[in-house]
């Protein structure tokens, strides 16, 4: 039994396969035959290498042949193809498909001819040539005809002229095309991103070159002048470029040349990418009918008139004239490019690779901001410290406030020309404009060799620092003259840029004086009058013994002051400094006075050994104002202003044994006085 249903199942297998392989094999190869044979044109129409258009909605024939960097119109006139149009073309000849066919031969069978479907005369002729490099091209040539009384298609005799096909009216729709939109409507086909270089000449009289060139993602002059230019600028006048658009195509013999303006154009554009070029000329502005029209060329590049934004243009290698709408904008960054798109930041660096900066002013001793090192990676977060070199004394060492280190960075770093004076100044001009003897000298220096990145210079060649030098005319006429001592260019610079960086160290110093670490803490405070001698506050705290308990029986307003104070002196920092040093007195407005309190601080350390204690003295003067009051310490040698905290909380303990109190209440008015006629009333 078992083997009689394995013999079945077997039989079984074999028709199945049997079938598969007779049947369904034949039903795909048949169906890939329909597919075939339903295609109009064969696989010559994926090899397609130029196009020739005749009849439709074309004056004249129309040929587009496949170039290097595209596809070009090259009759009836030399200009690029639209790109889309050609697509959409060799995909509807591609898969060209027809829904019925029928053979020419057999039409006499019932009495019609190859005119009754249009195809004696088509209304439209393609003919291209396909075919691959190297290979022998061959030429096709396709006549569409007549739509269809029914369902809207079209009649297309096959190449070998055998077969009338019928196809849908995409082809007719793809083919039947003026030649305004067969033909790109834009002026510069090399996108921003190939752009190598960008040339700009303007016309006689003024004959001005310039020439900019792309390094990596910069930008800089090579002509007429070797410096930075301003990146963003270059790139949108650029895209402004590549944005242009044909307007109209003018018939040569319509317009007498110095009309148009091309045999000196107004400017000269050329940009260069990867093994090609393109260069548009401008000429005249297209101005209305009966109007006088002005040479372009008038006053080197005098701008159009207001009411004319239309030019005469051409390609540099192509005949065809036209008309583009110039933006009024675009015209006038590259009449004065050499200004426009000029890079108006004077220091060009990566702030994290800046390691000094070195500040001198007249009469001033040297002061540098030094980064600390920390052996990683710098970042803003990074310590800076300031050195002061004085003649005949040792440098000066003290902390340096990061966050105006940062500010005096960013200024420099976002510094910028408010004009460009003269690139070429003569000496006369250098010492009119104080640079003989300059307000600021500011020297940056780099980590790494080339971070400063000056326009011009190869890579090789760039500096590890860089000097700015500011200077400030005779006249004093409030303004900044700035240049950088490698260079010969002058700008003119806010002012502000002098008050931002002062050759003062106590200007960059640390604020924060003490910060005491979180086990150390205050164990003592005495606060004392040294006119009177006498000591307004003094306690020392008991073994563990807190502030809170010590000051238990304070009034409430002293309590309060006390224990502020104890929080300014954990955390003490300085509002401005006023003296790197510590005198016996201070002057305040002409005046020298004595520091009138001292306020001794007991601070118990956490030491190897156990807690350590150590001393602080504070001294103040009378305050000065409502927000004023300095404060000296011989262990910061430094006089400060002090915080405002510290000040109000200085004030309650120090005026509260002198306040009056409330004022005395007025004594009662005598019946007789109230009877008593005033002055006025008598």
């Amino acid at each position: 039994m078992r083997t009689k249903v394995t013999l079945v199942l077997l039989f079984l297998n074999v028709a199945l396969f049997f079938f598969i392989f007779t049947f369904v094999r034949k039903w795909q190869t048949d169906a890939l035959w329909e597919e075939s044979r339903r295609r109009v044109l064969g696989p010559e129409a994926a090899t397609i290498q130029s196009l020739e258009i005749a009849g439709g909605r074309l004056a004249e024939p129309a040929h587009i042949a496949k170039r290097a960097d595209g596809w070009m119109l090259t009759k009836p006139i030399e200009w690029p193809a639209n790109p889309h149009a050609v697509s959409r073309m060799l995909n509807e000849l591609m898969f060209l498909e027809h829904e019925t066919s029928f053979l020419v031969k057999d039409l006499s069978k019932s009495g019609l001819t190859l005119a009754d479907y249009g195809l004696d005369k088509p209304r439209l002729t393609l003919t291209f040539t396909a075919g691959l490099d190297g290979a022998p091209l061959k030429t096709v040539a396709l006549r569409v005809g007549d739509t269809t009384k029914v369902g809207n298609r079209l009649y297309v005799l096959s190449p070998d002229g055998e077969r009338i096909h019928v196809v849908g009216r995409g082809l007719i729709d793809s083919l039947a095309l003026t030649l305004d939109q067969l033909r790109a409507d834009t002026i510069f086909n090399i996108p921003l991103f190939e752009v190598r270089s960008f040339n700009l000449q303007t016309g006689a009289p003024a004959n001005l070159r310039i020439r900019l060139r792309r390094d990596g993602p910069l930008w800089s002059f090579e002509a007429p002048i070797l410096t930075r230019a301003d990146r963003t600028e270059v790139e949108l006048a650029i895209n402004g470029l590549n944005a242009l658009h044909t307007r109209s195509f003018i018939d040569p013999a319509a317009v007498p040349p110095d009309q148009t303006g091309l045999t000196n154009p107004a400017f000269r554009l050329t940009l260069e990418g990867n093994g090609r070029r393109e260069t548009l000329l401008l000429g005249s502005p297209v101005v209305p009918t009966g109007t006088e029209a002005k040479p372009a060329n008038a006053g080197a590049g005098e701008a159009a008139t207001e009411t004319a934004s239309s030019f005469y243009a051409k390609m540099e290698d192509r005949a065809p004239i036209f008309t583009v709408e110039f933006p009024a904008g675009l015209f006038a960054i590259l009449r004065n490019a050499q200004e426009q798109l000029r890079d108006k930041h004077l220091l060009s660096f990566d702030p994290r690779a800046l390691t000094s900066l070195t500040l001198t002013a007249p009469n001033r001793p040297e002061l540098t901001l030094q980064r600390l090192e920390t052996g990683q990676q710098p970042l803003d977060t990074d310590p800076w410290q300031i050195v002061v070199r004085a003649t005949n004394q040792a440098p000066q060492i003290l902390a340096a406030d990061r966050m105006l280190v940062q500010r005096i960075i960013q200024q420099l770093y976002l510094l910028q020309a408010q004009r460009f004076l003269r690139d070429a100044p003569q000496a006369i001009e250098l010492e009119n404009w104080g640079f003989n003897r300059p307000e600021r000298e500011i020297t940056l220096n780099f980590a790494v060799k080339g971070t400063f990145v000056p326009g011009g210079f190869p890579t090789a060649a760039m500096p590890s620092s860089v000097t700015l030098l500011l200077g400030v005319a005779s006249e004093r006429e409030n303004r900044v003259y700035a240049k950088l001592a490698s260079e010969p260019f002058v700008y003119l610079v806010d002012p502000e840029i002098l008050r931002e960086t002062p050759v003062t160290a106590n200007y960059y110093r640390d604020r924060l004086l003490r910060e005491l670490p979180a086990g150390a803490r205050v164990i003592g405070l005495t606060l004392t009058d040294i006119a009177a001698k006498t000591a307004l506050f003094s306690r020392q705290l008991k073994d563990e013994e807190t502030w809170s308990q010590a000051l238990a029986a304070e009034p409430e307003a002293r309590r309060a002051a006390l224990l502020a104070l104890l929080e300014q002196l954990r955390s003490l920092r300085a509002k401005n400094f006023v003296l790197d040093s510590f005198p016996p007195s201070v002057e305040v407005a002409g005046e020298l006075r004595p520091w009138k309190y001292s306020l001794e601080a007991t601070l118990a350390l956490v030491g190897g050994a156990g807690a350590q204690t150590a001393t602080s003295t504070l001294f103040f003067i009378e305050r000065t104002g409502g927000g004023t009051q300095l404060a000296g310490s011989q262990e910061f040698n430094a006089v400060f202003e002090a915080d405002q905290k510290l000040i109000d909380a200085l004030f309650t303990l120090t005026s509260g044994l002198q306040d009056p109190g409330p004022p005395a209440s007025a004594p009662a008015a005598t019946p007789a006085a109230e009877s008593q006629p005033t002055a006025a009333g008598s």
